[in-house]
C-alpha cells in the first residue's frame, strides 16, 4: 500500500503511516467504512455529532448558500446568516444583552475568550488585570491560548506553557480558587475559565454547589467567567447550554462542535452586554483587534441555523435529559468489572468508564470496535462515551454489550 500523505491529529502516526480505518457514510447514530462493516459511534465522533449523521437538512441548506454567495469577510461587512446565527444564540443564551463573536472553531473561540478578557480590562482602564486561571485536567483545544490554559500534562510537552500569567487551581475545590485569586492579588486577575463538564480531561462534573461558589468568588473580586462550552453547548446536558443546567450565568462562553453538530467548521465566543458594552457604545475608540478570515462564514451559518433547527424541531434537547438514565444505566454494571476502576455517567449524554491500567485501554478499544461499537481514550486514563442525541435505547443496550464483552476479550 502507498504511504499515506494526511497527518492524523494527536496521532502516533508510526502506528498509522500505512493505513486507518476510513469511514465513508454516516446515518443517526451509525457509521460505515470502507468495507462495508458498520458501528455505533458512541462518542458522536469528536464529542460534535449532536443531530447524528447523514441529515439531509444541513447539506441542504450548504448547497442553497453557496448557491446565493458561499463566504465574503466580515470584517467590513455582514450577512443575513451571521445576522440570524448571532441573534438566536444571543436570544437562548443566559446573559443579558449578550453579542456572538464567531470563529472557526473550538480552540479559536478559547483564543478569543481570552484575548478579549485582557482588552475588556485595558478598555475600562485596568490593562493590569493580566492573569488567567484555569483548572486541573482541563482542556481548551490545540492554539497558544488553549495550549496554556490546558491541564492535561502530556499536552505540554515540548511546549510548555506558551502564554504568560497562567495559574491553574484544583478542579473540585472552590476554596482553591479563592485563594489562589487572593494570593495573585484579584487586581492582576483577568478571567476564571472552567467547562461545565471536563470533557477530554475524563468526563469530571464538578461537586454540588462548585459553580454557585465559584460565580460568588469571582463577582466579589471582579474577575471575569468564562464557561466553555464547546462540548457543553447547544444540548449536551439537556440544555442548551450547560452553564443553564448547573444554574450560574458567565460573562462569556466559548462554542463549536454542537453549534453545527459538526457539519462545518464554526465556533462562537458569547459575550454578555456589559462586557461588549466598551467596545459596541457609540464614539468609542475602543476596537477587539482580532478575528479570522472565517468569522462569520456565510456557509457554516446557514449550516449551524438549519442544525439549530433539527434541535428545536426534534425535540433533542429535552430528549438529553431522557436519553440521560439510560446511558447511565447502560454504563453502570461495568463498575463491576474487574478491569475498571470508576464509571461516571449520570449528566447529560456524557460518561466515562476509567481503568484500573491505562496501558489496557487502546486494546479495550479495538475490542469494542470490533464488536461494533466506536468509542475513544480520554486523558490517557478512561474511555469517553457521548453519543448522538437521536440514538436509540436498542443502540444504547448494544453499546453497554459490547464494551463488556470487549473488557472480558482484554482482561
Amino acid at each position: 500500500m502507498t504511504e499515506r500523505a494526511f497527518w492524523n491529529p494527536m496521532a502516533n502516526m508510526g502506528a498509522l503511516r500505512e493505513q486507518a480505518i476510513t469511514f465513508v457514510r454516516g446515518q443517526g447514530s451509525t457509521v460505515w467504512d470502507d468495507k462495508g462493516t458498520s458501528y455505533i459511534d458512541a462518542s458522536a465522533s469528536l464529542w460534535y455529532c449532536n443531530i447524528g449523521h447523514g441529515r439531509a437538512e444541513l447539506a441542504d441548506a450548504a448547497s442553497h448558500q453557496m448557491r446565493q454567495l458561499e463566504a465574503y469577510q466580515t470584517y467590513e461587512y455582514t450577512s443575513p446568516p451571521a445576522e440570524a446565527l448571532a441573534y438566536r444564540i444571543s436570544a437562548m443564551s443566559p446573559m443579558d444583552g449578550a453579542k456572538v463573536f464567531f470563529t472557526s472553531g473550538g480552540g479559536d473561540s478559547i483564543d478569543t475568550a481570552a484575548k478579549l478578557t485582557r482588552a475588556y480590562w485595558a478598555a475600562v482602564g485596568k490593562p493590569e488585570k493580566q492573569v488567567l486561571v484555569s483548572r486541573q485536567f482541563a482542556y481548551h483545544g490545540s492554539n497558544a491560548y488553549g495550549t496554556s490554559l490546558g491541564g492535561i500534562t502530556p499536552l505540554l510537552e515540548h511546549y510548555g506553557r506558551l502564554v504568560p500569567d497562567v495559574e491553574q487551581v484544583a478542579w473540585n475545590d472552590p476554596d482553591a480558587l479563592a485563594e489562589t485569586l487572593d494570593r495573585i492579588g484579584p487586581e492582576r486577575v483577568s478571567a476564571f475559565i472552567a467547562e461545565p463538564v471536563i470533557g477530554a480531561g475524563g468526563v469530571l462534573a464538578a461537586p454540588p454547589g462548585y459553580f454557585d461558589a465559584v460565580r460568588k468568588i469571582c463577582t466579589d473580586r471582579d474577575v471575569l467567567l468564562i464557561a466553555d462550552e464547546v462540548i457543553t453547548g447547544f444540548g449536551r446536558l439537556g440544555e442548551w447550554f450547560g452553564s443553564q443546567r448547573l444554574g450560574f450565568v458567565p460573562d462569556l462562553m466559548t462554542c463549536a462542535k454542537g453549534i453545527t453538530s459538526g457539519y462545518l467548521p464554526l465556533g462562537a465566543v458569547v459575550i454578555s452586554g456589559r462586557i461588549a458594552e466598551p467596545f459596541w457604545e457609540v464614539g468609542t475608540t475602543n476596537v477587539f483587534r482580532h478575528g479570522f478570515t472565517y468569522s462569520g462564514h456565510n456557509t457554516a451559518c446557514a449550516v449551524s441555523l438549519a442544525n439549530i433547527d433539527v434541535l428545536e424541531r426534534e425535540q433533542l434537547v429535552p430528549r438529553v435529559r431522557e436519553l440521560e438514565p439510560l446511558l447511565a444505566a447502560t454504563l453502570a454494571p461495568l463498575a463491576e468489572h474487574p478491569l475498571v476502576k470508576e464509571v461516571r455517567s449520570g449528566l447529560g449524554l456524557l460518561g466515562a468508564v476509567e481503568l484500573h491500567d491505562s496501558t489496557k485501554l487502546a486494546a479495550v478499544v479495538a475490542a469494542a470496535r470490533d464488536r461494533g461499537v466506536l468509542t475513544r481514550v480520554i486523558r490517557g486514563v478512561a474511555l469517553q462515551f457521548s453519543p448522538p442525541f437521536v440514538v436509540t435505547e436498542d443502540e444504547l443496550a448494544h453499546i453497554g454489550t459490547a464494551v463488556a464483552g470487549a473488557l472480558d476479550a482484554v482482561a
